[in-house]
């Protein structure tokens, strides 16, 4: 019982921490401002991994989202069964600064989907690791190596395979989309002059020669 009252305490003395966004159980912090500084740590190594309850817990699977098929072909089929981590409502959220947050994968992406035109792969890389605030309508602050080419997972977590030309969700904010293919950074394991990329159209995923011309939306990890 005293152990419970304890933790419930440091649970409790923590808590406004929480609330401003900061993760106690990450990084080493001197929450009560004394000179050891290794709060964080104490906490974890006495706390965090009781067998009473576990408030650091490890991080756990990363389930596949749903694909946002709605019609149903026949019993129990995709859309019959509706499996996956549901999105979010809304799913996108247009910052107003030339950035679009995915709010079931919490990336930014630009808004617009067609700043460089058709691109060869290499050009791709560049270009998104170029990009930075006061280009391609971006007023963010960010700054240059802010910004790179999705890998194929990423840009592939945008389509919603109910939707065709472009097959993006419903009401998406992203402006001037191509129904076209857009380049991954993923390069193909068995021919490595080929890439990866994500066709907007309705969704399919073909490897092509990192040569020819494709369209780039460029992603960050948020601000």
């Amino acid at each position: 019982m005293k152990k419970i009252i304890v933790l419930c305490s440091i649970v409790l003395l923590l808590m406004p921490f929480a609330a401003l966004g900061q993760d106690f159980c990450e990084g080493n912090f001197d929450y009560d401002r004394d000179q050891d500084g290794t709060d964080a740590f104490t906490f974890k190594t006495d706390f965090g991994r009781s067998g009473i309850v576990d408030p650091c817990p490890p991080d756990g699977p990363a389930p596949a989202s749903m694909t946002g098929q709605t019609v149903i072909y026949a019993e129990r089929d995709d859309a019959d069964l509706m499996q996956g981590v549901a999105w979010p409502d809304p799913r996108f959220t247009d910052n107003g600064d030339g950035t679009v947050k995915d709010n079931l994968t919490g990336l930014f992406w630009l808004k617009n989907a067609n700043c460089f035109g058709a691109r060869t792969w290499d050009q791709a890389l560049s270009d998104c690791n170029a990009l930075a605030s006061g280009s391609c309508g971006l007023t963010d602050g960010s700054t240059i190596g802010a910004w790179r080419l999705p890998n194929v997972r990423e840009l592939f977590s945008l389509i919603d395979f109910g939707q065709i030309s472009p097959g993006l969700p419903s009401g998406h904010p992203f402006s001037n989309v191509q129904t076209s293919s857009y380049w991954s950074s993923t390069t193909s394991p068995i021919t490595t002059a080929n890439a990866y990329y994500v066709g907007f159209n309705y969704g399919f995923v073909i490897t092509n020669d990192k040569s020819t011309g494709a369209y780039v939306l460029p992603v960050c990890q948020g601000h």
